[in-house]
């Protein structure tokens, strides 16, 4: 049995009532999900939202290694280092995904001494959100292939049919499949293919809405396919967006939880950062912004991805004014960022680290045109020796970025309390005068290429003819005036993983365009990224056990 998994099951977790107690929700505003988790009800929003906001932070990372950086780690200990200095803080975390838990990655709650638990429920099918997510857009699928067995009224083009099934595990073998086989009782002919449950929009639309009725309205908007003539469908036409809307009317009430030191934890929602916004709801920042002093959340991989999406699409849409964020690095992700193979990256190698940090200093100066203050995280390894360190510090420092030592894996919130004050120094001592990179209205190519040159540092932008061709039919539609989520790999500045450090020169191609009206952006296709993952050749599944006294084993 793993590490992680032993802290987790050896944890005193306490009643989630007490829980909520620590932050003045009473028992009337949950709905319990046994002892240790809950849905937050709407009528708790009515009474707090009158509250003034506390200091939002965000925690991001660098670009990772193929074994992740401790981002969701830092994130969860350092809301357990901001309760051993006093702070009355929240953290705002995404629900896993199983695709990741049975995959490559095994659970994804945190790890060592900074988790969010009950870690197994969390890691699994916790309050059914996903499978909510899942029935919705399964739903939705249903209806296209019925509308077409029934005669096709709205005269949709098979052809150009955008809406895929989904399911939430990683299997390639159904990213592109025949449906309607069989004869004419079983429906019409047609390719379809599936996508991972967390990269659908309408999970991207459940982490942008403000209320159910929002929901709705986002769900009707979805375009799901054109007309012969090129003319869209929208889920509206087909009156889907109810019966959606109800599938998903628990699954839109954030959840709460707590972590191993039983700092609360609102959980909720979970878009791939390199394919969706990589954001947990709007909701439950919101939440966790009016009843603490301190909300801290997160955007997945590195900020060149989960960051540039949070301010740039998150922030924009739900108003949000950012106080300071939380950059994580290790000098492992920088060794390789520097030329180490990753077979020699947990060994000292000062040369390596001196040339990797190019990466970190990228990221360092991305964060600043948004102009927050940045303090950053320095994810410790048993291994990592002082001159390192101290040539990071400096570095940073030098950039203008405020820099800490992170311990919470090995020590929970006390290996945190540097960095909570270094927090909570630059909360008081620096101003943050937040602004988004690019105005929304902006042609697609041009808010494509800002991205593209200002953030990974492209020296130009390739567009293919599919590309252009989805790019000229949103401008004639009137529906181009929306913020980019850009998909691309997660371990490089550009479309190519195998360009690390800051790589300069490069052309970013874009070979798809895609529409998510209901979320409200339009998603860049950059490299190959796909929306639907496959098993390793040893996948986690084959260690995931379960004996006779109902203890899980292998989880993470």
């Amino acid at each position: 049995m793993n590490n992680d998994i032993k802290i987790a099951q050896a944890s005193r977790l306490e009643p989630i009532t007490d829980i909520a107690k620590k932050i003045n929700i009473k028992p009337a505003d949950l709905e319990l999900y046994g002892d240790y988790k809950a849905k937050l009800k709407d009528s708790l929003w009515e009474k707090v939202k009158d509250n003034p906001d506390g200091k939002l932070v965000l925690v991001t990372a660098i670009n990772p290694t193929p074994a992740g950086e401790g981002k969701s780690t830092t994130m969860v200990g350092l809301g357990q280092a901001m309760q051993q200095i006093g702070k009355k803080a929240i953290i705002a975390i995404r629900e896993p995904s199983l695709g990741p838990v049975f995959g490559i990655k095994g659970g994804a709650a945190g790890g060592g001494y900074a988790q969010a638990v009950p870690m197994e429920d969390i890691n699994l099918h916790f309050t059914g959100d996903m499978h909510a997510i899942t029935s919705a857009n399964n739903l939705l699928s249903a209806l296209i292939d019925n509308h077409l067995q029934f005669g096709n009224e709205l005269n949709i083009d098979t052809r150009q049919i955008k809406w895929k099934r989904c399911m939430d595990l990683n299997d390639r073998a159904l990213r592109n499949v025949v449906v309607g086989l069989g004869g004419r009782l079983q429906g019409v002919p047609r390719e379809d293919g599936f996508n991972i449950s967390v990269a659908s929009e309408i999970m991207a639309i459940l982490c942008l809405a403000e209320d159910l009725i929002d929901l709705k309205k986002r769900l009707g908007k979805i375009i799901i396919a054109y007309t012969k003539d090129n003319k869209p469908i929208t889920a509206n036409n087909l009156k889907a967006q109810g019966a959606m809307a109800v599938l998903l009317k628990d699954a839109i009430k954030p959840n709460l939880v707590q972590t191993l030191e039983n700092t609360p934890a609102i959980m909720h929602g979970g878009p791939f950062a390199n394919i969706a916004h990589g954001c947990n709801s709007l909701r439950a920042t919101k939440l966790a912004l009016k009843l603490a002093d301190i909300a801290l959340t997160e955007a997945g991989f590195g900020a060149d991805l989960g960051a540039e999406k949070f301010f740039n699409i998150k922030c924009r849409l739900g108003g949000l004014k950012p106080g300071a964020v939380v950059l994580v690095a290790t000098t492992r992700a920088l060794r390789y960022n520097g030329g180490a193979l990753m077979s020699e990256v947990n060994k000292n190698n000062l040369t390596a680290v001196k040339k990797g940090f190019v990466n970190l200093e990228k990221h360092i100066e991305n964060l600043q045109k948004f102009n927050v203050p940045i303090v950053v995280a320095l994810n410790i390894f048993t291994n990592d020796n002082k001159t390192e360190i101290e040539f990071i510090k400096n570095k940073c420092e030098s950039l203008g970025a405020s820099f800490a030592i992170s311990e919470v894996w090995e020590k929970g919130g006390v290996g945190g309390v540097d960095l909570a004050n270094k927090v909570i120094e630059t909360l008081k001592n620096k101003k943050s005068d937040f602004k988004v990179l690019y105005d929304e209205k902006l042609a697609i190519l041009e808010k494509i290429n800002i991205i593209a040159k200002e953030i990974y540092g492209a020296a130009s932008v390739n567009f293919t003819p599919k590309a252009l061709k989805e790019i000229k039919r949103l401008e004639e539609l009137g529906l181009d005036k929306m913020p980019i989520c850009m998909a691309k790999t997660q371990y490089s500045l550009s479309d190519d993983p195998k360009k690390l450090g800051r790589p300069k020169d490069f052309e970013i191609t874009i070979r798809e365009i895609r529409l998510s009206a209901g979320a409200g952006f339009i998603v860049a296709m950059a490299g190959d990224i796909m929306t639907m993952p496959g098993l390793p050749k040893v996948p986690a599944a084959e260690n995931i056990d379960i004996d006779k006294t109902g203890t899980i084993h292998g989880l993470f």
